[in-house]
């Protein structure tokens, strides 16, 4: 039984990873400018983006193993639940943990610098000529590379040899499980923690700024892509201005006919301004249409009715994950709370919390949800998958920059390889933030100790094991400082909880800085998000008149309820009332734009 229910949960983790596979590559194709593709450069993208999901999604996986080896409804562990069994669980997963870590921090930190570097030594012309040779280019490459492998050397290093934490006066270290954390690990070890806590802590700023206004922005770019003026609408209201605004040309050129000199200088702007807008009403009306499937057969009309009845799936889910990204706000908001003012050990040891003091209802979900796998698989995945997502629209929206100065622009289908790859390498440590937030903010009791429970009272002597099936209340849940003999016979705390414990135990220095960016976070959700509501900016999607910019800076409280209109129309097929946000004024701008 313990067999198969091990398998299962593997299994599971199988099924995300296949999943994050295709997340991955759609995430890549998506972006990158199609002139521009690099087999090289997406599969170096693909797979770095495929093992951070991985470690992300390791943590349930972790939770439900250990978890299985304890019997919640009685306190004790399973009679198959030796302590050899539970060893040998333990040290698959740190196997499996490290590995992942490890791959992560040479991904990041070697393989994606070499792939832009090879990418950036490609010469066209000297390829063509055979002036350039592989050998060559990987050694411009290497050459390059070699600053970020000085880098990783000097990082392990410094990890190697560092002193770690020592027992401080009033940090309560005389706890056994802190005791366990401060055990003195080989030097490897050691070296991976300082690398792993430096590259998560460069993460966490990082994940301050795009992740925060993404959680924020994410929900409104489902809103937002829907446009705010329906087809039919956009196809007649053009039509009409097409009509005036070409009689008005022939009124101003009957009027001056014969005339010496040609038009007036007055006339003459405003005829040039009518041709200006002209161009852009036939673009207009070439996009009305192709949105309207004229031209096209019948099935493309009917797929197009169906898009238009699915949309407003896509605007209530959009209000949906409103709630869903102020409801994780409030929650880590409480946790946040609860570890600054409950820590045993405060900023000695990355304000590690004893136990929940502070109801957090995320918290309350995955721990109930948890005693019935693979549901709390599912809402981790769905939630991690929302973190990585809000990070891509933060990225998409902020660019990449180095201070204020905009180095790459992330769009769709025209984003450069060297965009790309910067791109999943701020990807890489911003992952490596959201693993730590969820494991230590969103749901840090569920992170540690899943559903697992011990039973407060003395062995029998039958059994060897406590009973509390008559007593009920006496079963309490696991929890870092629950040092009790029964406890410790019972609870096994997660691997994956385990390494960030001894991060910010160890190097307590991480554990602070990564705490209080929380409050950042926090803060720029909240900026973020309240602005939205009045005025957004620009998001890279979709709409159906790519010159009603005015349209999209206006706020999600101004927009909603226009897009619902619009797509009521798009179903119907019938025109609604002319919308002055799609008039273009005769005052000499040139809107020509690019209708990509």
């Amino acid at each position: 039984m313990a067999l198969i229910q091990s398998a299962l949960i593997w299994v599971v983790y199988a099924v995300a990873l296949v999943i994050c596979l295709f997340i991955a590559s759609i995430f890549v194709y998506v972006y990158q400018a199609p002139k521009e593709r690099s087999i090289l450069v997406d599969i170096v993208c693909i797979f770095t983006l495929l093992s951070l999901l991985a470690t992300v999604l390791l943590l349930p996986v972790d939770v439900a193993l250990v978890s299985s080896t304890t019997s919640s409804k009685l306190g004790r562990r399973k009679d198959w639940a030796t302590q050899n069994k539970v060893d040998d669980i333990v040290k698959t997963l740190e196997i499996v943990y490290y590995t992942l870590y490890s791959l992560d921090a040479i991904l990041c930190l070697l393989v994606l610098p070499f792939t832009y570097f090879w990418h950036e030594e490609y010469d066209e012309v000297d390829a063509q000529e055979g002036n350039q040779t592989l050998g060559q280019r990987f050694w411009g490459a290497f050459k390059y590379t070699i600053g970020f492998i000085v880098l990783v050397v000097a990082v392990f290093l410094i990890g190697f040899f560092v002193p770690v934490a020592k027992d401080r006066k009033g940090a309560h270290y005389d706890l056994d499980y802190f005791k366990h954390l401060l055990q003195a690990e080989d030097h490897g070890e050691r070296a991976l923690t300082f690398a792993l806590g430096l590259l998560i802590t460069i993460g966490t700023l990082i994940y301050i700024l795009y992740t925060a206004a993404g959680f924020a922005l994410l929900p409104i770019t489902f809103i937002k892509s829907a446009p705010g003026i329906s087809a039919p609408t956009l196809s007649a209201n053009t039509a009409s201005e097409l009509e005036q605004n070409r009689e008005r040309q022939r009124q101003l050129e009957g009027r001056n006919e014969g005339r010496e000199g040609g038009l007036p200088p007055k006339d003459r702007r405003e005829f040039e301004a009518l041709i200006r807008e002209e161009r852009t009403l036939v673009r207009r009306e070439r996009l009305a249409a192709e949105a309207s499937g004229e031209g096209h057969g019948w099935l493309m009309k009917a797929w197009i009715k169906v898009e238009a009845v699915f949309r407003p799936l896509k605007l209530i889910g959009g209000l949906l994950l409103i709630v869903v990204s102020i409801f994780v706000w409030v929650c880590m908001l409480l946790t946040f709370a609860d570890k600054a003012k409950n820590s045993i050990c405060k900023s000695h040891c990355g304000y590690v919390l004893g136990h929940i003091n502070i109801f957090n209802p995320m918290n309350w979900i995955f721990v109930k949800s948890a005693k019935v796998f693979p549901i709390d698989y599912i809402i981790f995945l769905l939630l991690a998958l929302y973190f990585f997502s809000s990070s891509v629209v933060g990225i998409s929206v902020i660019g990449i920059r180095f201070l204020w100065i905009k180095i790459f622009t992330i769009r769709k289908g025209h984003s450069t390889p060297q965009a790309l790859l910067l791109a999943t390498m701020l990807l890489t440590l911003m992952v490596l933030a959201i693993n730590y937030a969820m494991a230590m903010i969103v749901a840090p009791q569920y992170a540690h100790y899943g559903p697992q429970t011990f039973c407060d009272r003395p062995p029998t002597p039958a059994t060897a094991q406590p009973d509390c099936s008559d007593h009920h209340r006496a079963i309490k849940p696991c929890t870092e400082v629950s040092d009790s003999q029964a406890a410790k016979n019972v609870c096994t705390p997660s691997v994956g909880s385990t390494f960030m414990d001894r991060i910010t135990v160890n190097f307590s220095f991480f554990g602070a800085v990564d705490f209080w960016a929380q409050v950042a976070f926090l803060a720029v959700f909240l900026i973020v998000f309240v602005l939205s509501l009045f005025r957004t900016p620009k998001l890279d999607q979709y709409v159906l008149d790519q010159d009603a910019e005015e349209d999209e800076e206006e706020g999600l409280l101004a927009s909603t309820g226009r897009r619902f209109g619009a797509t009521w129309q798009d179903i119907t097929g019938r025109a609604g009332n002319k919308k002055s946000a799609n008039r273009v004024g005769g005052d000499g701008r040139d809107n020509d734009r690019d209708d990509e």
